[in-house]
């Protein structure tokens, strides 16, 4: 096994398309670092992308905000500017693993695990953010929700890596919020996890996006679900449509942490809730 660690995204590109083996780039190491000891994965090549100017930095752009690939948790939820446009991604990604990790958990190892259950996802993709990967073809910007494909599977093409994460202009009146269901009280994975963001016309909803974890093989954006509640002061049948409407996106599994019955119902009733927090902010 290899290990590099470029100073520039170019050198990394560059050192992925060349490796004809199993590669895996290291951002935070809170998923490759735990494959490597419990013998799981076996790369021929670990490109540490830790030293690479700009990793670790938040930058206001266009209103939003970009994230650098090993921006951690701690660092993440240090930045409050960030953390009052965008609490739901902040609080999202604030439950991954314990203090520990989060020194050294990011946005982009979260996203590019592909784990159907990963507690920053649906609240990057109800916020509308896209990642920036480069390639050898030079960089593109890919809407989150396509980046995983399938358990575990992403879209990167060879030699791509995501550069960071761009939370997009929060803009007024508005407001997000992620809510996920465990069986414990910490450091538990996700059984259903949900997140919404909306914006507000007065007292009625005027754009949403609606996003659900662990309930099928990728993290859904239901648009269904927001559509539910666009034009609405989120009164009892505008919820009801959107917990049904959240319900029946659901394509989960049964295992011993849920049900197929249990998550589908669990996912509308989330739903409701993280839309209700995410109004309330909205309205300051």
């Amino acid at each position: 096994m290899q290990y590099q660690a470029p100073d520039s995204f170019d050198a990394a590109v560059t050192l992925l398309n060349a490796e004809q083996g199993m590669a895996r780039v290291l951002a935070g190491g809170t998923d490759v670092l735990v494959q490597l000891r419990a013998g799981t994965v076996e790369p021929d090549l670990i490109v540490d992308i830790k030293r690479i100017p700009g990793v670790h930095d938040i930058t206001a752009e266009d209103g939003g905000w970009r994230i650098g690939a090993a921006v951690s948790g701690v660092e993440l939820n240090a930045h409050a500017d960030l953390c009052a446009d965008w609490p739901g991604v902040a609080e999202a990604h604030d439950l991954i693993g314990s203090t520990q990790v989060q020194g050294r958990a990011t946005l982009t190892g979260n996203l590019c695990t592909a784990s159907p259950a990963a507690d920053s996802v649906p609240a990057m993709v109800a916020a509308g953010a896209t990642a920036r990967v480069q390639g050898s073809n030079g960089t593109r910007d890919v809407a989150v929700e396509a980046v995983g494909t399938g358990p575990f599977k992403v879209s990167l093409a060879q030699g791509e890596v995501i550069t960071s994460i761009f939370l997009p202009a929060r803009g007024a009146n508005g407001g997000d919020a992620y809510l996920r269901f465990i069986p414990r009280t910490e450091m538990d994975i996700a059984v259903v996890g949900a997140a919404v963001s909306l914006t507000l016309d007065g007292d009625k909803v005027a754009s949403a996006r609606v996003s659900l974890g662990a309930v099928a093989p990728t993290v859904l954006l239901v648009e269904g679900a927001a559509n539910a509640i666009i034009g609405t002061s989120l009164d009892d049948a505008a919820m009801d449509k959107l917990a049904a409407t959240a319900s029946a996106a659901c394509n989960p599994i049964s295992d011993k942490r849920g049900t197929v019955e249990f998550r589908t119902k669990i996912a509308g009733v989330l739903a409701k809730r993280a839309a209700k927090i995410a109004y309330d902010r909205a309205k300051g």
